[in-house]
């Protein structure tokens, strides 16, 4: 689906995708990480569960939502990655613990 166009060079940060801890270079978008270590989907939607992933990249579709450090509906394409950041898929609304 989504692969890097060039390995990857520089400072890296690891991160932790779904309970994997994976490398990412220093400065990419947790929706970028997430595509390209093949999540699949990035938050379910609230009345019917279906799979959504991100799609414009840029803050306008909110598409890309997900629990980023434990806070939910974060604009993943717009926060970039941190050393030790903990990314999980959103489930409905997220922030409740239905």
């Amino acid at each position: 689906m989504f692969k890097r166009l060039n390995e990857i060079e520089g400072h890296t940060v690891t991160v932790n995708i779904e309970g994997a801890d994976v490398q990412v270079p220093e400065g990419e978008t947790v929706a970028a990480a997430a595509l390209v270590h093949h999540l699949g989907y990035t938050r379910t939607t609230p009345i019917s569960g279906a799979h959504r992933s991100p799609l414009c990249m840029m803050g306008v579709c909110f598409e890309c939502l997900m629990e980023i450090d434990g806070l939910a509906n974060q604009q993943a394409c717009q926060v970039q990655v941190k050393n030790g950041m903990i990314i999980r898929r959103q489930q409905g609304v997220g922030g409740t613990d239905a």
